[in-house]
């Protein structure tokens, strides 16, 4: 059975001088719509974490979930509301990714699915020496706990809640020298995956 999939994109994208990055063109396509793709065969359903405007993901076709927690918290919310939506469609496992990862591995969920024989552990990818928290297997049965520690703590990180929890890393190689998760946060950035798709694309 595949998990099902989350896209976080309810980031505030301040390093993209106000840009909604997900929707930004990368290849002539916006840049959600190649985490989509990637996510596509590995995942079932994909769902998406957004916050007003509601309907900016609506030519997609997939459900957005909005945050269920007051206030802007950041990815933990984002977390916490896609595994509540998983856990209501008889889902066992959530398959994060940020929204600004376009290369993402296409084995992502088949190689975090082996991490651990641990069903509560949180199973974390990793590439060159580096964890990427948000791209990372969930069991779903986290929502009710992690809704109440976003009730009562003011350290929203991803590495504070992952210190009070079982989570193990997954270790993946560059594609092609290229770090699979190469993240979008500025302009020049963009500029880096344009080149690094080219390059993809033409073989090299």
């Amino acid at each position: 059975m595949k998990p099902v999939g989350g896209i976080l994109a309810g980031g505030l994208a301040r390093r993209m001088s106000g840009i909604d990055k997900p929707l930004a063109e990368l290849g002539g396509r916006p840049l959600i719509a190649h985490i989509i793709a990637r996510l596509s065969p590995q995942a079932d359903p994909i769902l998406i974490n957004a916050n007003d405007p509601k309907d900016r993901f609506a030519p997609f076709g997939l459900s957005v979930v909005p945050d269920l927690v007051e206030g802007f918290k950041g990815p933990l919310a984002g977390l916490h509301a896609l595994m509540t939506a998983a856990q209501a469609r008889g889902a066992c496992q959530l398959l994060a990714v940020p929204a600004d990862t376009p290369f993402l591995p296409t084995d992502l969920a088949e190689r975090l699915g082996k991490g651990s024989g641990d069903p509560e552990a949180v199973r974390i990818a990793r590439c060159n020496g580096r964890r990427h928290p948000v791209a990372a297997l969930w069991p779903v049965n986290l929502a009710s706990s992690l809704g109440l520690y976003l009730g009562k703590t003011d350290d929203l990180s991803l590495a504070a809640y992952l210190r009070g929890i079982k989570n193990v890393e997954v270790d993946f190689t560059p594609e092609g020298g290229n770090d699979p998760f190469f993240n979008i946060n500025s302009p020049s950035d963009l500029e880096q995956a344009e080149a690094m798709l080219a390059a993809q694309q033409s073989g090299n």
